[in-house]
């Protein structure tokens, strides 16, 4: 059965989904900063999903990648899935902006994070619903 490791209860908040991933936004202000879980059990490394859900996950990461980069009309748009500290696949999508606080290098370990206000991210919550994202599924606020 599918849980959320509790790094990404930790710092994520949930969006919504896709048919495969949950989609969660990293509670840092400081960037754009979203991560894709494929919902199956156990599952560390993309090579351990089924071959079906390995292009179903970048699929997803795709249209998702594509609707970040329109609303939040970025220069660059960073993709991993690093999983040293957290073992759960995740994938990271990061929109970056030359004078964001990390550029050029990366983000991880460069402040610390700065949560979201609540009107804040209830504006990034109504942006993603309004996105035009096929198969993405927004939570209700």
């Amino acid at each position: 059965m599918f849980e959320l490791h509790s790094d990404l209860i930790r710092d994520g908040i949930d969006l919504g989904a896709f048919p495969l991933c949950r989609v969660l936004m990293i509670n840092d202000k400081s960037y754009p900063w979203f991560v894709l879980v494929p919902q199956r059990a156990d599952i560390r490394d993309t090579i351990d999903l089924e071959p079906k859900d390995y292009d179903q996950l970048w699929r997803e990461s795709r249209i998702f990648s594509q609707g970040i980069m329109e609303l939040f009309q970025g220069e660059k748009l960073n993709v991993a899935a690093l999983g040293n500290m957290t073992p759960q696949l995740h994938v990271h999508h990061v929109v970056r902006y030359k004078n964001d606080a990390a550029w050029p290098g990366p983000i991880w370990g460069q402040q610390p994070m700065i949560p979201y206000a609540s009107e804040d991210l209830n504006s990034v919550r109504d942006r993603l619903s309004r996105a035009n994202m096929i198969g993405f599924e927004p939570l209700s606020q």
